[in-house]
């Protein structure tokens, strides 16, 4: 993929495989295809969403940019640093600038750390502050997310599920990162206080010029706070463009479908629009079909989608599409 400018963040042919035992005793070993073969850059202060459904890739591929999971094969570009030619010593300075908001917030906090002890943590590791002005830098982080300074004493289980995750998002703010992977930061949390956490998130955004890519299912959150959409099915890309490109003119049968499944709040044009529901299961991530891995669900496939994987290529709108007849 080609921009003007040089993208702060940017995956080549990433894979991720992971090895697996099956069978009552682990007598037969298998590979999981997680991430297979997947490319895109992120532009400096722009959200990627990555979207699909659940099993299909997006946190593993997340992941695995961060170099939590070792890829497979690939490579992850961090400007013009290829972070899997890192070693863990050499990656401890690039984890200041690429941080990550998990989707429980309860289970990513140690419950025996105060809140000011957890938020200090990082900033001291990497030598952000000394003891005596850590506090004062954790007080304007807690500020920063909506808190105040009578949270630094007190332990995650006397929060919210909402005061969790603007805790973890001070936690990512920490380290004073560039990039932050948002894996599917609002899922676990109530209709009502997802609006308010969306609405932070993209505050800080633009206060401190971060560049997300946001991990999500939920296809009106992705519209509302991402520039660009990533559609994933089976550990592959299948389509790729401006938000505007992907909601209005989808190009790729499973982003169609996809938007299809999105409910419209109106009920009198919820009851005559026609949904394009897809026939089956998501195969096995262990044995994905040959070809397309889409091609068995299908509605207009024909026999090249089975022998022949469609090539990751680029449209005249400047979108990027996986399928012979898009």
């Amino acid at each position: 993929m080609t921009s003007t400018s040089q993208p702060l963040i940017r995956a080549v042919n990433l894979v991720k495989y992971f090895p697996v035992r099956l069978g009552a005793y682990g007598e037969k070993k298998a590979i999981v295809h997680a991430v297979d073969n997947v490319s895109f850059e992120i532009q400096a202060g722009e959200t990627l969403g990555l979207v699909g459904e659940s099993g299909c890739g997006k946190s593993t591929t997340g992941f695995t940019f961060l170099q939590l999971h070792r890829p497979t094969s690939g490579k992850c570009y961090f400007k013009d640093i290829d972070l899997t030619a890192l070693s863990e010593n050499e990656l401890r300075p690039f984890r200041r600038k690429i941080q990550i908001i998990f989707q429980d917030p309860y289970s990513t906090l140690n419950p025996r750390m105060t809140i000011g002890a957890a938020l200090a943590e990082p900033i001291l590791a990497h030598k952000l502050a000394t003891k005596e002005t850590v506090t004062e830098r954790v007080v304007t982080l807690l500020k920063d997310v909506g808190l105040s300074e009578k949270a630094l004493n007190r332990y995650p289980h006397e929060f919210s599920g909402g005061q969790r995750q603007r805790i973890c998002i001070a936690r990512a703010l920490a380290c004073e990162p560039e990039f932050i992977v948002c894996d599917e930061p609002i899922s676990a949390l109530d209709v009502s206080i997802q609006a308010q956490i969306i609405n932070l998130m993209q505050d800080l955004q633009e206060k401190y010029n971060l560049t997300y890519l946001f991990i999500a299912h939920d296809l009106s959150v992705v519209k509302h706070i991402c520039n660009r959409v990533g559609v994933m099915y089976l550990g592959r890309m299948a389509e790729m463009g401006t938000k505007e490109q992907i909601f209005a003119e989808p190009k790729h049968p499973y982003t169609r479908a996809l938007l299809s499944a999105v409910p419209v709040p109106n009920p009198h044009i919820e009851k005559t629009r026609k949904r394009q529901v897809l026939a089956g299961d998501v195969p096995s991530a262990i044995e994905p079909p040959s070809g397309c891995h889409f091609h068995p669900r299908c509605p207009i496939a024909v026999d090249r989608c089975k022998t022949e994987a469609p090539e990751w290529r680029q449209m005249d709108d400047g979108r990027w599409v996986a399928c012979h007849k898009a």
